[in-house]
């Protein structure tokens, strides 16, 4: 059977016509659908309260970057809130610490950016339902992958209870 040979021609898409996250709709993954295979592409549509991410995160192997089309988006740092506007964007170096969302009553639209495209080195922040314990641990990028809600949940070291990803913890 013939090698098959990466098709490194020009390519477009219409975003309507991508795969929908199938775990969080308000993310389109471009990456296949463009056939990206240097920088992962995706696109949201983030309702009030809605995140890019889900929690406070570092990408150790990895730089992100965020363009807000329409909207305004936050975005929790280590040195405090950032607040990208509509025509204006913003990069996280690898290991920099972010947890963006939409904080205002209007849909942000935006582009995240990833490269290199799969990340192996991710960093959350989590805490302790039970005995409130902040923690951080590592794991691979869940992107595109399926059936993210059933991935195996990280007990607490301290009491082994069940956790939750969080927010830029007040204690950093």
């Amino acid at each position: 059977m013939p090698t098959p040979v990466l098709d490194r021609r020009m390519k477009k898409v219409a975003v309507t016509g991508t795969k929908q996250d199938e775990e969080r709709p308000e993310r389109w993954l471009l990456t296949d659908a463009i056939g990206s295979t240097d920088v992962s592409i995706n696109y949201y549509e983030l309702g009030t309260g809605d995140t890019f991410g889900g929690g406070y995160h570092a990408h150790h192997d990895q730089e992100e970057i965020f363009y807000v089309q329409s909207g305004a988006a936050t975005f929790e740092t280590e040195d405090g809130d950032v607040v990208v506007s509509a025509g204006e964007i913003i990069r996280f170096a690898p290991g920099e610490f972010h947890c963006g969302y939409n904080g205002g009553d209007d849909t942000v639209v935006a582009l995240g950016f990833g490269a290199p495209p799969n990340s192996t080195d991710v960093e959350l922040y989590t805490e302790c339902l039970e005995c409130e314990t902040v923690f951080t641990h590592h794991r691979a990028s869940i992107i595109g992958e399926t059936n993210i809600s059933q991935q195996p949940a990280v007990a607490c070291p301290e009491c082994g209870g069940e956790t939750q990803r969080i927010h830029r913890p007040t204690s950093v």
